[in-house]
C-alpha cells in the first residue's frame, strides 16, 4: 500500500491545493483533496479485472471551482457539514435562542449553507501503516460561521486498507453548545459511465422518515408496499417512474446505539462490482441524482441526470427540530464520532 501528494490545484486566492492519492495492493485507488475534504475517483477493478473510476468526480481543481459546477451544484464527493441535508426554512432553536441560517434550497437551509465545509480548506497529514493508508483533514470551524454557534474543531479521517475498505471518521468538538451532522456526498456509477438505473440496491432499513417538501414530518413510516422498499435487492429503476425527482429520501436503519452495522449493498451486473455500506449512523439518504448537471469538460458532455448514486450515511434530516429523531446537538463537554465504511468488490 502506498500514499503520494500532489498538486491538485490552486484557489482563486492562489493557495495551493493538494490531491492525496491512495493505493492498496488489489489495484483499488482512491484520490482525495483537502479542497473540501472531497473524493474526486474510487478506481476499482470489474469482475474480469478491468480498472475504471466509479464515483462522480474531476480531475482538476478549477473544474469543482467554475461557474458552469457550482450553477447547478451537486456536491460531489465532499464533506457536507456543519449540518448536512436540510433544515426547515434555516431555523432551530438552542438553549433558549433562535438561529437563523442560509435558505439555499428552496424554502431551506442545505449542507451547512452558502460556504459549507465542501468548499473550505483543510489541514492535512499522511497517514502511512502497516495496515491502511490515508489521510486525516482538519478545520476549525469559527462561532457563528454560516450562522452556527460555537468554534467546532473538526477532523475528516480517511484510509484505505488491503481489504478494500474505504474508511471515513469524523470527528468534532465544540465551545458552545451546537449542532453537527456530517457526512460524505460522492455518487457510485459501478459502470463508470451511463445512468445508475439499471444497478441492484439493497438497503437494511424496515422504515424511512416520511417528508413533505423534502422535509421530514416527524413521523416514520414503514417501507413495505412502498416504492422505498429495498429490503430485498431490486434496481434503482424499478419503481422509480412513480417518483418525479427520483429517490431523495432519509431511510431508518434502526440504530440508535451508534453500532458500527451493515446499511446496505449497492452492486451493478455487467462489471460485477459491488460496494457494502457499513455505519455508526442512525440513518441513509439514498439520492439517485436526478439534478445532477449535464456538464461540458475540456470539449466533452459528461454526467447529467441519473448519472450517480449518493449513498449518505447521517442523522435525519432537521433532527433540530424534531426532538424525537436522534439528536444532532452538541455540548462543549461532549465529543461527536461517526464511522462509516465503503468495502469494494466484483463478484
Amino acid at each position: 500500500m502506498k500514499i503520494t501528494k500532489s498538486l491538485f490545484g490552486r484557489t482563486k486566492d492562489g493557495i495551493e491545493v493538494n490531491l492525496f492519492t491512495l493505493e492498496n495492493d488489489n489495484q483499488v485507488t482512491v484520490k482525495i483533496t483537502n479542497y473540501g475534504a472531497i473524493i474526486t475517483s474510487i478506481e476499482t477493478p470489474d469482475k474480469n479485472g478491468a480498472i475504471t473510476n466509479i464515483v462522480c468526480g474531476f480531475e482538476k481543481l478549477e473544474t469543482y471551482l467554475s461557474d458552469e459546477y457550482l450553477g447547478s451544484y451537486p456536491y460531489f464527493g465532499c464533506i457536507c457539514g456543519r449540518v448536512c441535508n436540510r433544515i426547515a426554512e434555516g431555523k432551530f432553536t438552542l438553549e433558549g435562542k433562535n438561529y437563523s441560517l442560509a435558505v439555499n434550497n428552496g424554502p431551506n437551509h442545505l449542507h451547512g449553507g452558502l460556504i459549507g465545509y465542501d468548499r473550505r480548506l483543510f489541514a492535512a497529514k499522511v497517514i502511512q501503516e502497516t495496515e491502511k493508508v490515508g489521510v486525516k483533514l482538519s478545520y476549525l470551524s469559527p462561532d457563528m460561521e454560516e450562522g452556527y454557534p460555537g468554534n467546532l474543531k473538526i477532523t475528516c479521517t480517511l484510509t484505505l486498507n488491503n481489504a478494500n475498505e474505504l474508511t471515513l471518521e469524523y470527528s468534532a468538538e465544540t465551545d458552545k453548545t451546537t449542532i453537527v451532522n456530517l457526512t460524505n456526498h460522492t455518487y457510485f456509477n459501478l459502470a463508470g459511465n451511463g445512468q445508475i438505473l439499471t444497478h441492484d440496491l439493497e438497503l437494511a432499513a424496515k422504515s424511512f422518515t416520511k417528508s413533505e417538501g423534502m422535509i421530514p414530518t416527524g413521523e416514520i413510516v414503514p417501507v413495505e408496499g412502498t416504492p422505498f422498499d429495498f429490503r430485498t435487492k431490486k434496481k434503482l429503476g424499478k419503481d422509480i417512474a412513480g417518483l418525479a425527482d427520483g429517490y431523495d429520501l432519509n431511510f431508518v436503519l434502526d440504530n440508535n446505539e451508534g453500532q458500527l452495522v451493515y446499511a446496505g449493498n449497492l452492486s451493478e451486473e455487467a462489471t460485477g462490482r459491488k460496494v457494502e455500506v457499513y455505519t455508526t449512523q442512525p440513518g441513509i439518504q439514498l439520492y439517485t441524482g436526478y439534478w445532477i448537471p449535464e456538464l461540458t469538460i475540456d470539449g466533452q458532455k459528461k454526467f447529467g441526470s441519473y448519472s450517480g448514486v449518493a449513498l449518505e450515511t447521517q442523522h435525519y434530516p432537521d433532527s433540530v427540530n424534531k426532538p424525537q429523531f436522534p439528536t444532532v446537538i452538541l455540548a462543549p463537554n461532549q465529543t461527536f464520532y461517526e464511522k462509516t465504511v465503503y468495502k469494494f468488490g466484483a463478484k
